[in-house]
């Protein structure tokens, strides 16, 4: 009887204990997750002793997440010092308007060389040697030095399909030249037949250059329009800093460009700090045609007519052109080009003329002693030496935009 109401006892306690365990499942569970979400868990370990993994700790203050899963961290910024006070202004006077004065005073530079008639460079000359005169009225050189410097060059080379001549004194001309470059040189090789084509841009690697020159082999077109192929190369190194030369290798004729001799000449004229030095190719042939009877009139106007348009690219720059008539003279010739464009005298002047017209200014170098008379020069021997001086003829002042 006894055993039998206890297992009746036993048994309500348990339905009341199962009574119990839903209600703590469908009321408890709620409040416990407000209750985590009202207030941060411990850090500590929980009651099994293991860590747990979905917990993250914020990251230090200049530091990434301290693992694999942790969120990103703002890098700390340096701490830098407050800026310093602006200067103060001055006190303004009652009644004066509030304006402000900028003047834009101009200023030419001009490379000159001076030098022998056997081409050798005459240096130590000093500022007051210089004497500068724009459209006839005596400039003051503000700026003055001398140094040699690495040059920054375009071989532009004519590649037309015309004579086997002409294409051998090209790449023997051009390959002269790369020879002789130093490792500080920038060099680009542009070469042109019925339009430019750039064969390598600036670079200082000799390799690149002898490179660009073995591509050179077989010609496409018969045309030579060089008047547009100057022309490009004047407009894309317009942008480039410092002194540029342009080394011509050309027969100096063209064939149908569509800008004209005028244009290319009044082009020259605009374009600043660019030098052209001028070496004719194909003299032997047309000497060797002119002695055997080939040449008629026209063919021998064409020729002086192409003499003469290089002549003029080189002095309206203030380069030299070049009319070998043997393989032999090349090495020669190019070692004058580089004597001339690393040892130059560098002048820079305010022109008293400040009007922003763009009018062409004629200049003039001279050199004087120290008393005003023409600068004598004398050799070793104590024997007067004549000498020349070589530099552009003029430039185009800028032109005001309104």
């Amino acid at each position: 009887m006894f055993y039998r109401q206890l297992a009746m006892f036993s048994g309500q306690v348990r339905k009341i204990f199962t009574l119990l365990t839903l209600l703590g499942l469908g009321l408890g569970t709620p409040v416990l997750n407000r209750c985590a979400f009202a207030q941060p868990q411990p850090s500590s370990q929980s009651s099994s002793g293991q860590q747990n993994p979905n917990q993250q700790t914020p990251p230090p203050e200049a530091g990434g997440p301290g693992n694999d899963v942790g969120p990103y961290a703002i890098p700390k910024k340096k701490e830098e010092p407050p800026p310093p006070p602006p200067p103060p202004k001055p006190s303004k006077v009652e009644g004066m308007p509030d304006y402000s004065i900028r003047v834009d005073v101009p200023i030419v530079n001009l490379d000159v060389s001076v030098m022998t008639k056997n081409g050798q460079f005459i240096p130590g000359l000093k500022k007051d040697n210089f004497k500068i005169y724009e459209d006839g009225v005596p400039q003051k050189v503000a700026n003055f030095s001398q140094q040699e410097a690495p040059i920054t060059a375009v071989m532009l080379i004519e590649f037309a399909s015309t004579n086997y001549n002409y294409l051998y004194d090209a790449l023997n001309a051009s390959y002269t030249f790369a020879s002789q470059l130093k490792k500080e040189d920038w060099v680009a090789v542009v070469a042109y037949d019925m339009k430019p084509q750039i064969l390598v841009d600036f670079t200082q690697d000799k390799r690149a250059v002898m490179g660009a020159l073995n591509m050179m082999r077989i010609p496409g077109f018969s045309e030579r329009n060089l008047f547009d192929s100057l022309y490009d190369t004047l407009d894309r190194i317009e942008g480039v800093e410092g002194h540029k030369y342009i080394i011509l290798i050309s027969s100096g004729r063209d064939t149908f460009s569509k800008i004209n001799l005028d244009q290319i000449i009044k082009k020259i004229k605009a374009t600043q700090n660019v030098t052209i030095y001028a070496v004719s190719i194909g003299r032997a042939l047309r000497e060797w045609l002119d002695s055997h009877g080939y040449a008629g009139g026209i063919q021998s106007t064409d020729w002086l007519q192409a003499d003469n348009q290089m002549n003029t690219f080189a002095k309206l720059t203030g380069g030299r052109a070049y009319f070998p008539r043997f393989e032999g003279e090349l090495p020669e010739i190019f070692h004058d080009i580089s004597a001339d464009v690393r040892n130059q005298y560098n002048l820079a002047y305010h022109p008293s003329n400040t009007k922003l017209d763009g009018s062409y200014r004629k200049l003039k170098v001279e050199l004087v002693g120290p008393d005003g008379s023409p600068l004598k020069v004398h050799d070793q021997k104590g024997k007067e030496v004549k000498y020349q001086i070589i530099a552009r003829e003029g430039y185009t002042a800028k032109h005001q935009v309104e």
